[in-house]
């Protein structure tokens, strides 16, 4: 009742995180089907290229017994070689479609999820060898999906087979009177046309299987909306933490503005609500910057720092609330406030003794 519970609440789709974590541990969609049909049609291709050929060379390798008898010694020292010799050859025959079958087995897992290396997978656990897991997986309503899809394999193979070797029926009493050469390629004519008929209904199999292990395989992998919430958190941080780190970022920023309030050439005031310093060099700046700015609390701090250090402070309510909406750290006054800095810069330098009353600098 419990996974009926579970399985009613995964009602999200699994995130990219989800499905790769599945796939290190080989948790991927596989449909045997494709295997199968994949095996088949390398099987066919064998029977349709390289199985008369493949009959030649052994027929060749079993005429030297008929054709050559006083070669051999059937003495019992030399059958060992004898023995050896013919598997040797028929081996060396079988090779080449030997090697193509097993490329192809190779290759299926491959075909179907690209190259899967989940060393996880391969890792002992001992719910793998308890006998109640065991029937548990066997007695699952998958095991029943696989078991009426073999049966159903089974039957269908099974009719086409009947329905194709049934013409041939009616002459099997005319089979002896045929010349061994024609037997074969009457045998190698069936047998192929028998594969290709197998593999057009494998075709349809293979297609609906894994389609249906697919998205069998996507819903297994569902997530409950708590899951995708966990999985964000993980990723993204929790969202405690991220505030402190937030809160430790703003410090720290808030520490180097104050440390560049001492160099600022004034503080221009709200005069309790805002306050910003700015700073400007004729000869390395093309506009004033401003390199502090607070609200409240933190700009009663900059005036209390300007204070201590003799920076003249300026009441300019606008200006002040303007710049401290409009400018960022570090960025330098924009134009339209160009005329109402310059102002205060002058006066302010004027009062420093910076600034002669024609404007130039002292």
């Amino acid at each position: 009742m419990s996974d009926q519970t579970d399985d009613a609440q995964k009602t999200e789709e699994p995130t990219a995180k989800k499905i790769s974590d599945a796939r290190r541990r080989g948790n991927v969609a596989r449909s045997m089907e494709i295997n199968t049909w994949l095996m088949l049609f390398a099987g066919t291709i064998i029977v349709a290229m390289v199985a008369p050929g493949l009959m030649q060379d052994i027929r060749t390798i079993a005429l030297t017994f008929v054709e050559r008898p006083h070669e051999y010694g059937l003495e019992i020292g030399n059958l060992p070689g004898l023995l050896m010799r013919t598997i040797s050859a028929v081996a060396g025959a079988l090779v080449l479609p030997a090697i193509f079958l097993v490329t192809i087995a190779i290759t299926t897992g491959i075909v179907q999820n690209g190259l899967v290396f989940s060393p996880k997978a391969i890792e002992p656990k001992l719910e793998k060898f308890s006998p109640i897991t065991g029937l548990k997986r066997y007695a699952s309503w998958r095991q029943w999906i696989e078991f009426f899809k073999g049966l159903f394999k089974i039957t269908t193979v099974g009719t086409i087979a009947v329905l194709l070797l049934m013409p041939e029926f009616q002459r099997i009493d005319t089979l002896p009177t045929v010349d061994p050469a024609d037997l074969l390629a009457l045998l190698h004519s069936l047998v192929l046309k028998l594969l290709v008929y197998v593999l057009g209904v494998l075709s349809v199999i293979a297609f609906v299987d894994v389609v249906f292990q697919r998205a069998n395989h996507r819903k297994q992998l569902r997530m409950t909306k708590q899951e995708v919430k966990d999985e964000f958190k993980q990723a993204e941080g929790d969202p405690h933490v991220k505030g402190r780190l937030r809160q430790i970022r703003m410090d720290r920023a808030r520490q180097r503005m104050m440390q560049a309030v001492p160099d600022a050439d004034v503080v221009v005031t709200n005069p309790t609500h805002f306050a910003v310093a700015l700073k400007y060099n004729q000869e390395q700046m093309e506009a004033p910057l401003l390199v502090a700015k607070g609200q409240d609390l933190i700009a009663q701090k900059i005036r209390e720092v300007a204070e201590s250090h003799n920076i003249p402070i300026v009441e300019n309510k606008p200006l002040a609330q303007a710049l401290f909406k409009s400018v960022e750290l570090d960025q330098e006054v924009p134009t339209e406030h160009y005329k109402a800095v310059a102002e205060i810069i002058s006066y302010v330098w004027r009062m420093q003794g910076r600034l002669r009353s024609d404007g130039a600098a002292a």
